[in-house]
C-alpha cells in the first residue's frame, strides 16, 4: 500500500463535470450534486486505513457542512476487481452503515479521478458555488488512525469559510491517503 500526499490546491480551476451511477440506484451529475453555497468532491473507497479511520467524520462534516449550504458528493474510482471491498456492493454496505448524507458514486472507468487529477483516497476537493477550486486539503491531522476528536477540522473550517466568502484559506495541509488503484493499461 502506498501512501501518497496531493498537490496543493490550484485556486480556480473549475469544477469537471459527471454523470455517475450512485449507490442509490440513481446517476448523478456536478450540477445535480451543487450546494447553494459549494461541493465538496470526496474520493474514497471503502478498504483504505486512512478513509477507513474518518468516516464517521466525514459524515459529521458532511451534515454540519450542509447547514452552510454546500453539499458534498462522495466518488470511488478504485479498481474493484483488484480489492473485492470496493465493489458496488459493498459501497452499498458502508453508504447504508455510516448512513451517508451524500451520493455515493463509483467511476468504474476512472475517467473522472484522473480528470480531477485525484492521486490517493482520501482527496478532497472543495468547490465555491461558482464551481472553482477553493480548497484541496486533508480532513483533519488523522492517518491511518482518526486524531484525537478535539483537533482542528481543517476541512470543516475551510468549507466554511468558502461558503461565506467564496474563497478558501490560502494555508492548507494536504491530505494522506492510500494511492487510487487504477486499471491496468
Amino acid at each position: 500500500m502506498v501512501s501518497l500526499q496531493p498537490p496543493v490546491c490550484d485556486f480556480g480551476v473549475p469544477a469537471v463535470d459527471f454523470d455517475l451511477p450512485g449507490v442509490d440506484g440513481k446517476s448523478w451529475t456536478l450540477q445535480d450534486c451543487m450546494g447553494e453555497n459549494g461541493l465538496l468532491v470526496m474520493f474514497i473507497c471503502n478498504h483504505c486505513p486512512y478513509v477507513k479511520s474518518i468516516r464517521d467524520r466525514i459524515v459529521r462534516d458532511a451534515n454540519d457542512l450542509k447547514a452552510k449550504g454546500v453539499n458534498c458528493v462522495a466518488i470511488m474510482s478504485n479498481n474493484p476487481e483488484e480489492y473485492e471491498e470496493d465493489s458496488f456492493e459493498n459501497m452499498k454496505k458502508i453508504s447504508d452503515e455510516f448512513a451517508f448524507p451524500f451520493p455515493y458514486l463509483i467511476d468504474r472507468t476512472q475517467q473522472i479521478a484522473k480528470a480531477y487529477g485525484a492521486v490517493c483516497t482520501p482527496d478532497f476537493f472543495g468547490y465555491n458555488k461558482h464551481f472553482e477550486l477553493q480548497y484541496r486539503g486533508r480532513l483533519d491531522e488523522s492517518r491511518k488512525q482518526a486524531a484525537d476528536p478535539a483537533v482542528r477540522r481543517d476541512l470543516y473550517l475551510a468549507m466554511s469559510e468558502v461558503a461565506a466568502s467564496g474563497k478558501g484559506p490560502d494555508d492548507q495541509i494536504p491530505s494522506m491517503g492510500c494511492s487510487i488503484k487504477w486499471l491496468s493499461d
